[in-house]
C-alpha cells in the first residue's frame, strides 16, 4: 500500500511504497530493509571488544531482528540479564546504489551502542528510543559481501538511563514490565546523492494559510553553489496546489523562513480525527537544470492551542476522549510484529470511540505515528523516563528529548509533548530546586523548540510551568468523581493522589484542566490473572463501571477531557479494553456508546479554511 495517491506515479519514487517502510514521512526509493535473521551472542564477561569479535568473532546463536533477545518474535526468548548482546550479518548491495552515498539507519537500538562494518568501526550511538544513522560509503568493499557488526550495551540496573516501563528486576511486577535489549526498531540501508536533502521540518500555520519550511542539506557539493534550488509541489489527490521554486543561497546548510502559501481562492481542508485530510509533498532539489535530489513526503494543515480555558483543534473547542496505550506486544514487547499490527491498534481506538491516545513511556514507532495521521487520531508522545535525578539523567533526558522532537515534529496526529509523568526521575520536586529547575527547563527546551503544540511539563501532578493541568485520579465511585469535577474550585482544592498539583513558585493560571490517567478497571477474561485499581466481575459489570467513572468525568462543564486507562492489558496489568493479544473484553460497540455519549456538545472542528 502506498502513502501516496497512484496520481503520482511520474515520480521518482514508485507508488508501492511498503507498508513497513520506516521512515514514513521522508521517502525516497534507493533503500534495502536490514531485517530478519543475524547472527547474535551474548557477552556477559563483557570480553568482546579485547577480543575483537567485531572482527573475528563467535556468535553462536541466531537472533530475528529487530525483536530483542527477551521476547518469542526474536526466537531467542530469554529473560536472564545479558547487559552486553553482540549482532552480525552480512549483505549484498545493489549494484545501483554504486557511485552513491551510502548510509546506514537504525530506528532504535537500547541502549548504547558501537557499530562495524568490514570490520572499521563506524560510530557509537547512545539512547534507546530514537533513530540514528552514519555514512558508510568509505568503508563498503563493492567486490564482496559487507559485514555489519554491533555491539550494544544496556545496564539494566542503572536508573539515570531512561527506560519507560523497562523493570530494573528479573521479573515483571506492578507497572513494570519486561525489559528490551538492543536492536528493537527497524535497520536499513538507504543509497543518497553526493548532495541532498538531510531534512525539512514543516510548521502549518492555517490563520495565514501557510506552510513554513526549515530545510537541511548534507554533503559537498564541487560546484559552485549558485543556481541550487529547492522545488516543491503540493498535492491533494490529483491537484497539484502549490508549486513554488526556492533559490537557496549561502549558506545553504540550513535554509530558513522558507513559505508555501495557499491562494486565496483554493478552500484548505484541515486534518483532525473526524477528516484526518493530508496533502502530498514533494521535494526536489536541484543545481542550474540539474536535479540531484528528490524526496517525497505529507503534511497536515491543523492548529492546537488554549483559548479561553479550552484546548483547541482548528480554532475550536476540542473535548479529548484519549486511552492509555502502552504500546507492548504480547509475542515482541516493545516491537509490534509488523506494521499491519501498528495500523490495527489505531483502527481499534477509533472502533471504540476515541480521538487521541497518550502513549505512555514510549516513544513510538514511526509507522505507528504515520497511520495515526492518515486514520485520525490525536497524540500525546511521552519521554521514557528516568527514575533517579543526577547529571547524568539530566543529560541524557534533554539530549534523547530534543532527538526526539526533531524525528517526529511533521506528524500532524501529534499535538502534546509530555516529557516527564509523575515526577519520576525528579522524586523530590518539594524539597529539591535543581529538580525543579529541571523540570521547568524540560518545558522551556520543548517551547523552544516547538511553538506549534502543548507541553505538559510533569503529567498527573506536581507541575511546574505548563500549557495544561493534567491529573491522575483512579477512583472508582460516580458520586464522588462527580462532585471533586463539578466545578474549577473544587478541582482545584482537591489532591487525588496525595500529591499537589503544582510545585513551590509555581500555581494555576487559568490552564485547561483534564485527567489524563483513570478508570483503570481491571477485568479477567480466560485464564489470565492480574491486578487493576478496581475489579469488574462479568461483562455488564465492567460496562457498568466504566460507564460510571467516564459519564463522572465527562459531565464536568470544567474539564476539557479525559484519559482512560488502558487501551489493552499488558503483561501482568488486566486493566484492558481489549486483552494483550487484542481481543475485546466485552462488545467494542458497548464501549463506543459509552465514549461517544460524552462531549457531544463541544463545537465540531471539521471545517475548511
Amino acid at each position: 500500500m502506498s502513502i501516496f495517491p497512484e496520481s503520482q506515479s511520474t515520480s521518482l519514487l514508485a507508488t508501492s511504497v511498503p507498508p513497513d517502510y520506516p521512515r514514513p514521512q521522508f521517502v525516497r526509493s534507493g533503500w534495502m530493509p536490514l531485517n530478519g535473521r543475524w547472527d547474535f551472542a551474548f557477552d556477559d564477561d563483557d570480553v568482546g571488544l579485547s577480543e575483537r569479535w567485531f572482527d573475528h568473532g563467535s556468535f553462536p546463536l541466531d537472533i530475528v531482528v529487530p525483536f530483542v533477545y527477551e521476547s518469542r518474535l526474536s526466537q531467542v526468548h530469554q529473560q536472564r540479564f545479558h547487559d552486553v548482546v553482540w549482532y552480525r550479518r552480512s549483505l549484498d548491495l545493489p549494484q545501483a546504489m554504486r557511485g552513491r552515498r551510502i548510509v546506514l539507519h537504525f530506528g532504535a537500538v537500547d541502549y548504547a551502542c558501537q557499530v562495524w562494518l568490514n570490520n572499521q568501526s563506524v560510530g557509537s550511538h547512545v539512547g534507546g528510543h530514537v533513530a540514528f544513522s552514519f555514512e558508510v560509503s568509505n568503508l563498503v568493499d563493492w567486490e564482496r559481501s559487507q559485514e555489519l557488526v554491533v555491539r550494544v550495551h544496556d545496564d539494566h540496573q542503572d536508573l539515570s538511563q531512561p527506560r519507560g516501563k523497562q523493570y530494573w528486576k528479573q521479573e515483571s511486577e506492578s507497572i513494570f514490565y519486561t525489559r528490551t535489549t538492543g536492536i528493537w526498531q527497524s535497520v536499513w540501508i538507504e543509497s543518497l546523492p553526493p548532495f541532498g536533502l538531510e531534512a525539512v521540518q514543516l510548521t502549518p500555520d492555517i490563520d495565514r494559510r501557510e506552510v513554513d519550511l526549515r530545510v537541511s542539506l548534507f554533503g559537498s557539493e564541487p560546484a559552485a553553489e549558485e543556481g541550487l534550488w529547492l522545488e516543491v509541489l503540493v498535492e491533494d489527490g490529483s491537484e497539484l496546489v502549490i508549486q513554488t521554486r526556492f533559490m537557496l543561497e549561502e549558506p545553504t546548510r540550513n535554509a530558513q523562513g522558507l513559505v508555501l502559501t495557499f491562494s486565496p481562492e483554493q478552500q484548505i481542508r484541515l486534518w483532525s480525527p473526524e477528516d484526518p485530510h493530508l496533502y502530498s509533498i514533494r521535494y526536489r532539489l536541484g543545481r542550474q537544470g540539474e536535479t540531484l535530489d528528490e524526496v517525497q513526503s505529507y503534511f497536515g494543515m491543523r492548529k492546537i492551542s488554549v483559548e479561553q480555558g479550552r484546548v483547541c483543534l482548528n480554532g475550536a473547542p476540542y473535548y479529548l476522549k484519549m486511552v492509555l496505550d502502552q504500546g507492548y506486544f504480547p509475542d515482541g514487547l516493545l516491537t509490534a510484529p509488523d506494521g499491519q499490527a501498528l495500523k490495527r491498534d489505531v483502527e481499534l481506538v477509533k472502533a471504540m470511540g476515541f480521538n487521541g491516545v497518550r502513549k505512555h513511556q514510549k516513544v513510538e514507532d514511526p509507522i505507528w505515528l504515520s497511520w495515526c495521521d492518515r486514520l485520525g487520531l490525536l497524540v500525546w508522545e511521552e519521554m521514557a523516563d528516568t527514575y533517579v535525578f543526577n547529571a547524568q539523567s539530566v543529560e541524557r533526558m534533554t539530549t534523547e528529548w530534543m532527538a526526539v522532537i526533531e524525528r517526529d515534529y511533521n506528524h500532524p496526529c501529534i499535538m502534546a509533548w509530555v516529557p516527564i509523568n509523575e515526577s519520576w526521575g525528579v522524586p523530590e520536586l518539594r524539597g529539591d530546586s535543581r529538580q525543579r529547575a529541571h523540570l521547568a527547563a524540560m518545558y522551556y527546551l520543548t517551547k523552544s523548540l516547538d511553538r506549534s503544540r502543548l507541553v505538559i511539563s510533569n503529567d498527573g501532578w506536581e507541575h511546574a510551568i505548563s500549557d495544561l493541568l493534567t491529573i491522575h485520579d483512579y477512583e472508582a465511585r460516580g458520586e464522588v468523581l462527580a462532585l471533586r469535577y463539578r466545578d474549577r474550585d473544587g478541582i482545584l482544592t482537591s489532591k487525588p493522589a496525595g500529591k499537589d498539583f503544582f510545585v513551590p513558585g509555581f500555581g494555576y493560571t487559568g490552564q485547561p484542566i483534564l485527567v489524563t490517567e483513570m478508570g483503570g478497571i481491571s477485568y479477567q477474561v480466560g485464564g489470565q490473572e492480574g491486578w487493576g485499581y478496581s475489579k469488574a466481575v462479568s461483562n455488564q459489570d465492567f460496562l457498568q463501571r466504566l460507564r460510571t467513572v467516564v459519564e463522572a468525568i465527562g459531565t464536568s462543564s470544567a474539564l476539557s477531557g479525559f484519559c482512560y486507562t488502558q487501551f489493552t492489558d499488558v503483561e501482568q496489568e488486566i486493566n484492558g479494553l481489549l486483552t494483550y493479544e487484542r481481543q475485546p473484553k466485552v462488545p467494542m460497540d458497548a464501549v463506543r456508546k459509552i465514549i461517544e455519549s460524552i462531549g457531544e456538545g463541544v463545537p465540531s472542528t471539521t471545517r475548511e479554511s
